[in-house]
C-alpha cells in the first residue's frame, strides 16, 4: 500500500474511531439511536449536495447500470452497518463496539478468499481461528462478568460484516466514477431507509442537550462524510484488504476516546478478546496471505 493510500485510511480509521464515543454521547444526550442516524446522515447528505450543486463542480450522474448496485451496497455499507452499531451501542460500551468493529478485516479476508480468490497460507487459516476467539470474547464480556452473547454485540458483528462486504465490492466502481461521488451515491442511499426513524424527531431536536447536539453534528460531517471519502479515495488507490487492515487500529482509539470522554472501558474479558482478535487480524493480514494486486481481471469478476 502506497503512502498516500495509508495516510488517507488512517485519517478515516482516526476520524471512525472517535465516532463510537460521540456516538454514545447523543444516546446518553436525547436522541434514540434511530433519530441518530437520520439526523447524522440527513447532514452527511446535505454536505453532498452542496458539493454536487456547487458551481464550476463537475459531478457525474451514475450510469443506469450501475444504480441497482450503487443502491444496495449504499443499504449495506451506510444503512445495516450504522442502523446495527447505533442500536448495538445502546446496551454495549464504546471501546467493545469499536472492538467488534476493528474485526472487519477478518471478514474481509474471508470474502477476498472466496471472490477475489486470494489464498490464505496455513498461518492464514490460523490467524483467522485465532481472530474469531477474539471477537467471541469480546462479545461474551460485553454483558460484565456474565458469559453471555449480548444483542448489542451481535448487531455490532452484522455491521463489521456488512462493511467488509460494502468495501470489497465498491472497488470496481473506481473505474468509473471518483471517490466522492461513489460516497455521494452511497450516503444519497444509504439515508433513504433512516426516515423510518422521522417520528418524533422534532421532540429530540428541542429536548436534546447542546452536548448531544455537537456530537451529532461532528459524526455527520467528519465520520459520515469526510472520513468516507478519505476512506473510498485510499480504497481507489490501494488493494481492498491492504486498506481494510488499517482498520485494526480503530478499537484501540475508541477505547482511548471512550477513556478520555465518557470515562468508560470494555470489561476486563473484552480487552482481552481485543488483543486475541488483533493478533489475528494481524497474522492474516501480514503473514498469512499470498497477496496479489487488485487487477482488472479481478475486478470484472464480481462486478
Amino acid at each position: 500500500m502506497n503512502t498516500k493510500a495509508f495516510s488517507l485510511a488512517l485519517f478515516s480509521v482516526l476520524i471512525w474511531g472517535s465516532s463510537f464515543a460521540a456516538i454514545r454521547v447523543s444516546l446518553q444526550g436525547g436522541y434514540d439511536a434511530g433519530q441518530n442516524v437520520l439526523v447524522r446522515f440527513s447532514i452527511a447528505s446535505l454536505l453532498f449536495l452542496i458539493y454536487a450543486l456547487w458551481p464550476g463542480t463537475k459531478f457525474r450522474l451514475p450510469h443506469k447500470s450501475d444504480i441497482v448496485r450503487i443502491m444496495l451496497l449504499g443499504w449495506l455499507g451506510i444503512s445495516v452497518y450504522h442502523i446495527c452499531v447505533t442500536f448495538g451501542m445502546e446496551t454495549i460500551s464504546a471501546g467493545t463496539a469499536g472492538m467488534l468493529v476493528g474485526s472487519g478485516p477478518i471478514f474481509t479476508a474471508l470474502i477476498a478468499y472466496f471472490f477475489l480468490k486470494e489464498r490464505l497460507t496455513g498461518l492464514g487459516w490460523l490467524g483467522l481461528a485465532i481472530g474469531f476467539i477474539g471477537i467471541s470474547l469480546i462479545a461474551l464480556g460485553s454483558e460484565g462478568a456474565s458469559l453471555t452473547l449480548s444483542n448489542g454485540s451481535l448487531l455490532v458483528l452484522i455491521a463489521a460484516l456488512a462493511t467488509s462486504i460494502f468495501f470489497v465490492f465498491q472497488k470496481p466502481l473506481f473505474t468509473r466514477y471518483s471517490a466522492i461521488e461513489l460516497t455521494a451515491y452511497f450516503t444519497w442511499a444509504g439515508t433513504l431507509p433512516f426516515f423510518i426513524f422521522s417520528p418524533g424527531i422534532f421532540t429530540a431536536l428541542q429536548s436534546a442537550t447542546l452536548e448531544a447536539h455537537l456530537s451529532v453534528l461532528y459524526i455527520g460531517i467528519f465520520p459520515a462524510a469526510i472520513a468516507y471519502v478519505t476512506w473510498s479515495t485510499a480504497l481507489s488507490l490501494a488493494n481492498a484488504s491492504a486498506v481494510s487492515s488499517v482498520i485494526y487500529l480503530e478499537p484501540a482509539i475508541a477505547i482511548v476516546v471512550a477513556w478520555l470522554w465518557l470515562h468508560e472501558l470494555p470489561t476486563q474479558l473484552s480487552l482481552i478478546g481485543g488483543i486475541v482478535a488483533i493478533g489475528g487480524v494481524i497474522i492474516v493480514n501480514a503473514l498469512g496471505r499470498k497477496s496479489r494486486s487488485f487487477s482488472r481481471k479481478t475486478a470484472e469478476s464480481i462486478s
